[in-house]
């Protein structure tokens, strides 16, 4: 072998070397999308965006928030499950991925994607009229169970959805038939609520945030809460296990996800990049005025979150015969 062969080979090898960690190092060395499932303008997408920023600032690349609506969520869920998953589409998941498929609407799961971060969740609390007779959680459900069904109704979105579930799974883990409390359909919490102001329903398992204009006002008080602890928000408003005993907890929650099969290598860099945000005051003081909660799990223990929620989520489902 001469010289001049062994030098050619020596600088093939020395690149073939220097080029894989340096390739992984550049990661991301272009653009991002980040794909929102639900229109502009409403929570999700105002998450999305203030996420999308700081990723743009700990990334070194711009971010492009995309908003993919449809089929009640599932468009833009299929968009994340089905891009490359080389790390340049991520998306942002809600708590309806552990819901579509048990309603027959998709079969998609949480098993469709990589898991990266939890970045918020809103538990649902159980708000009813300020001037209403009932204390205490305790007591209305005491009133629940008692009472001929149809004596309480309740609203807040529509059938089926996460607010819906929130009410009957808290019926549910007390023994209470959930059909007692027949649901009336609605476009949101924000009509539900009206519909209790009117009189036309007497609860609306909705987040704080949403009942919050009321709440202030003195015109809705809440009785509980379905998380782990109590909100920042309204510190008053006692937990379902401190009021009940209960260990129900239900939440709007979202979080970061990519394709099924993101290289781990990928997956670490945004998921570093993902806990910088989240820590950072730029969102901590954004979520605190928007009075969103905020929770943190990353990667696999994110994947456990969402694992958790699926099961819970289709067990309230089948007993109160919405899954298919």
């Amino acid at each position: 072998m001469t010289g001049r062969t062994i030098l050619i080979l020596s600088a093939a090898l020395a690149a073939s070397v220097w080029s894989i960690p340096h390739a992984a190092a550049q990661y991301p060395d272009r653009p991002l999308t980040l794909i929102v499932p639900w229109g502009a303008g409403g929570g999700t997408d105002a998450t999305a965006r203030i996420i999308g920023s700081g990723l743009e600032r700990e990334l070194g690349q711009s971010i492009s928030v995309v908003n993919r609506t449809g089929g009640s969520g599932v468009v833009g869920h299929s968009a994340i499950a089905e891009a490359d998953p080389d790390g340049y589409t991520i998306g942002i998941a809600t708590v309806e991925i552990g819901m579509m498929h048990w309603q027959g609407l998709t079969e998609l799961t949480h098993q469709d994607y990589t898991p990266l971060a939890l970045m918020n969740e809103d538990a649902a609390g159980v708000q009813v009229l300020a001037n209403s007779e009932y204390e205490t959680l305790e007591s209305l459900l005491e009133a629940i169970d008692s009472s001929p069904a149809g004596t309480f109704r309740a609203s807040g979105t529509g059938q089926g959805g996460i607010w819906h579930l929130a009410i009957a799974g808290l019926l549910n883990d007390r023994g209470i038939d959930p059909t007692k409390v027949p649901w009336v359909p609605s476009e949101g919490a924000a009509p539900g609520l009206q519909d209790l102001m009117a009189g036309g329903v007497s609860i609306v398992p909705c987040s704080l945030v949403e009942a919050r204009g009321l709440i202030e006002a003195g015109r809705v008080k809440s009785l509980g809460l379905m998380g782990p602890e109590r909100a920042e928000l309204f510190p008053d408003v006692p937990t379902v296990s401190e009021a009940v005993g209960s260990d129900w907890q239900i939440g709007a929650w979202r979080g970061i996800v990519g394709p099924e099969g993101l290289p781990d290598d990928v997956a670490e860099r945004l998921i570093v990049a993902l806990e910088a945000v989240y820590n950072s005051d730029d969102y901590k003081n954004f979520m605190a005025a928007q009075g969103y909660g905020v929770r943190w799990a990353r990667g696999e223990e994110f994947g456990t979150f969402m694992e958790q929620a699926d099961a819970s989520l289709g067990q309230t489902m089948e007993a109160v015969g919405l899954a298919r």
